[in-house]
C-alpha cells in the first residue's frame, strides 16, 4: 500500500471554541497513521506533535540512552522538544542527541532570568549547550509572582532580551510558562506573546478551578497553547515514597487507562501539544498510546468530572 493511503489530513479553521468539551476546529490537525498527531501552534504557522518531549527525560542519563530516547520519539513522529537550564545536564545531553535531527524539529528553551542581563546570559549559554544557533521558541520559565511579571516587563527586564534576540535571529517565537492564573493573566495582558505553557489537567480544571480562565484568554489572543501536567494525579501523599519517579515532584498517573484519560482530557481542548512527565517509563507509555488519543465524547465528560472533583489538585485558583 502506498504511503499516501496511510495519511489522513484535516485542516479546519473556525472561530474560537466555547465551553468544554471544546470544538477542535479552532486548530489545524494533521494525522498520519502510526505517528503522533500534529497540531497548529496558535498564530505562529507551526505544527507541533501533540505529544512533546520534555528535556528532563535525558537529565542524568548516559549519552547513548539520551540518543535512544530522542530517536524513539522522532520515529514516533515527535517534532517538539523542550528543555531548560534548570534541568541539570539535560541541555547538553539533548543538544548532542538532537544534532542529527535539528533542522526538522521545533526546539524550545526557557530562562529563569527575570532581567535583561541574567536572561541574556542564560540564552547564550543554552544556545551553546544545545548546539544550535537559534531556538524556535524561547520562554520565560515558571512565572508565578506578580512582582516577577513587573520586573520582566519593566525597564531592563527580560522581555528586552527576548525582543533583541528575535531581531538577531537567535529566537523565533516568544512565550512563557506559568504556574499561577494571576501571573499568566498579567503577562498576556502586558505583552503580545506567541505562546503560553500552562497546566491543563482534569483535576486542576474541575477540583481546582485552574485552567479555564487562561485557556479562554489565550484563545482570544490567538496564542499557541502548550499543556503541562496532563498526566499529574495530585501532590504526593505523605505516606507514599516516590523514589521510583524522582523526576516528578507530583504523583503521576501510571496505569495505561489513567494516562490515556489524562491525555485525552487535555488534548480535547484546542491545545497544540502536551508534555508528559520527565520519567522515561511514563513517556514511553504516552507515546505508545498515540493512536488511542481521541477527543472525549460528550457522554464521557460527566464521568471524568465526577472522578476529577474527588481529586486533590496540584494547583488551585485563586492562588493560596
Amino acid at each position: 500500500m502506498k504511503r499516501r493511503d496511510f495519511i489522513k489530513t484535516t485542516a479546519i479553521m473556525a472561530p474560537v471554541a466555547g465551553l468544554f468539551p471544546a470544538d477542535l476546529s479552532f486548530i489545524k490537525r494533521e494525522a498520519v497513521m502510526g505517528k503522533v498527531e500534529k497540531r497548529s501552534l496558535g498564530k505562529t504557522g507551526e505544527m507541533l506533535s501533540e505529544i512533546g518531549f520534555g528535556g528532563i527525560l535525558v537529565m542524568n542519563v548516559p549519552p547513548e540512552e539520551a540518543a535512544s530516547s530522542v530517536k524513539m520519539a522522532i520515529d514516533a513522529g515527535v517534532n517538539y522538544f523542550d528543555v531548560a537550564p534548570t534541568y541539570g545536564d539535560a541541555e547538553i545531553k539533548l543538544g548532542q542527541a538532537l544534532e542529527p535531527y535539528r533542522k526538522n524539529v521545533f526546539l524550545a528553551c526557557k530562562t529563569d532570568g527575570r532581567n535583561r542581563d541574567n536572561s541574556r546570559k542564560e540564552l547564550e549559554q543554552s544556545l551553546k549547550n544545545c548546539r544550535t544557533d537559534h531556538f524556535d521558541l524561547y520562554q520565560l520559565h515558571a512565572v508565578t509572582k506578580l512582582d516577577d511579571v513587573k520586573t520582566i516587563l519593566g525597564k531592563g527586564g527580560a522581555i528586552e532580551t527576548f525582543q533583541e534576540a528575535r531581531k538577531e535571529g537567535k529566537i523565533r517565537f516568544i512565550g512563557f510558562s506559568a504556574h499561577s492564573v494571576e501571573a499568566a493573566t498579567a503577562l498576556i495582558n502586558g505583552f503580545d506573546f506567541d505562546t503560553i505553557m500552562f497546566p491543563i489537567n482534569m483535576f486542576t480544571w474541575y477540583a481546582g478551578n485552574f485552567g479555564p480562565q487562561l485557556l479562554a484568554l489565550a484563545q482570544e489572543k490567538k496564542m499557541g497553547i502548550i499543556a503541562l501536567k496532563s498526566m499529574a494525579k495530585g501532590p504526593w501523599p505523605h505516606d507514599v515514597a516516590h523514589s521510583k519517579y524522582q523526576k516528578c515532584w507530583y504523583e503521576p498517573l501510571t496505569s495505561e487507562e489513567d494516562i490515556l484519560t489524562g491525555l485525552r482530557f487535555t488534548l480535547s481542548h484546542p491545545i497544540a501539544a502536551a508534555i508528559p512527565p520527565g520519567e522515561p517509563e511514563l513517556f514511553k507509555i504516552a507515546l505508545n498510546l498515540r493512536d488511542q488519543i481521541k477527543p472525549l465524547k460528550n457522554e464521557e465528560i460527566n464521568l471524568i468530572r465526577e472522578k476529577a472533583l474527588k481529586g486533590n489538585p496540584i494547583f488551585k485558583y485563586p492562588s493560596r
